[in-house]
């Protein structure tokens, strides 16, 4: 059994193509969905717009009056570059070429192994967009903006330029209207108030409320909640459950409740969640953005070359694979140009509901 016939990049894409596809995708790949670009600088329009200025009426056989582009923000930057990989080194292949026949049952568990390495690879390389975009939806203090280490270089690119976002969208809530203050703490006012300010702004009409379910707990556990479903309802009840606790707030403020739990490592290997604790994102319905992908260096210069094989999946994610002569191994990457753009973010409101 030749591996280097099994073990292409294209059927690396392929295998992952399929597991992927029974897989519940990330939130932010739904709500920032994947484009391409070529080349390295990413330029997109921030969506920082006033409400829509009437036309101004002209009269038939006249020119038209020209307006002002209001909040028109072109920005700029380079996007981050990462590269993974691993070896299929001359120890691996001497156990390997106990496998003569790709019948061998032995043969499949090699094989599968050998894949599952490359799935670990492409899904790390789609952890890296998430956190980009779970950093932009859940900025901790208020800061909008990215920081990630990509190929041992930390990049930190700013989204809010000025603070103004952070003045008119991001709103920490203190003493009394904390909901680590069950008693005193108002979810439903906490939630007009950047409801009403965004509709104000933009036009705009939050729906989902995003968060964690440490904080959806701690919403559920507010008297305020409690006593609405008393109201509502004419029950009085010590416990409310999950769903009981989304129907009042849906009913109550419009939004709908979306819990998301799923954690991702570092790095370092340390585990983190996506949506930190203690904060709340309101959101319109539709994207609220981009996940654009750059052409990475194996897709510009490798792809079509003999030196090595390359593939893409998921828009933008390059599978390599090249063989080495001496020592005999077989190298495998996984790289991507990603940065995510936010052109709806003037219509986007967290809350901050603990110290």
């Amino acid at each position: 059994m030749d591996l280097r016939e099994i073990f292409t990049p294209a059927a690396v894409a392929a295998n992952w193509t399929e597991v992927a596809s029974n897989q519940i995708p990330y939130l932010g790949a739904t709500l920032f969905p994947a484009r391409k670009k070529a080349g390295l600088d990413l330029s997109w329009i921030k969506g920082s717009r006033g409400l829509p200025v009437s036309l101004m009426p002209s009269a038939f056989d006249t020119k038209a009056t020209f307006r002002d582009r209001i909040g028109f923000d072109k920005l700029e930057t380079e996007m981050a570059f990462f590269r993974e990989g691993f070896k299929i080194k001359e120890r691996d292949r001497q156990e390997m070429l106990r496998v003569q026949e790709s019948t061998d049952p032995y043969a499949a568990e090699v094989i599968a192994r050998i894949f599952d390495d490359a799935r670990d690879l492409i899904d790390g390389a789609n952890v890296v967009p998430e956190r980009m975009i779970m950093q932009l939806l859940f900025p901790e203090g208020g800061d909008c903006g990215i920081t990630i280490t990509a190929n041992g270089v930390d990049y930190t690119y700013d989204y809010d330029p000025g603070d103004v976002w952070k003045t008119n969208n991001y709103t920490a809530l203190t003493t009394t209207a904390l909901w680590t203050a069950p008693t005193t703490a108002d979810p439903f006012a906490a939630f007009k108030t950047v409801k009403d300010a965004i509709r104000s702004k933009t036009g705009d009409e939050l729906t989902i409320a995003i968060m964690n379910t440490y904080t959806f707990n701690l919403m559920a556990a507010t008297d305020a909640v409690k006593n609405r479903y008393l109201t509502t309802n004419g029950l009085s009840l010590g416990y409310l459950t999950d769903a009981e606790v989304k129907a009042i707030v849906e009913a109550t403020s419009g939004l709908r409740i979306a819990i998301y739990d799923k954690q991702y490592k570092d790095e370092s290997g340390t585990a983190h969640s996506f949506v930190p604790d203690g904060y709340v994102c309101l959101i319109p319905a539709g994207n609220l953005g981009n996940t654009w992908y750059g052409t990475t260096p194996e897709e510009a210069d490798l792809q079509g070359a003999s030196s090595a094989e390359v593939s893409i999946v998921n828009t933008g994610v390059a599978i390599t694979r090249e063989i080495q002569n001496h020592p005999v191994n077989i190298n495998t990457f996984a790289s991507e140009i990603v940065l995510p753009s936010y052109e709806r973010m003037d219509s986007v409101g967290v809350l901050k509901v603990i110290t």
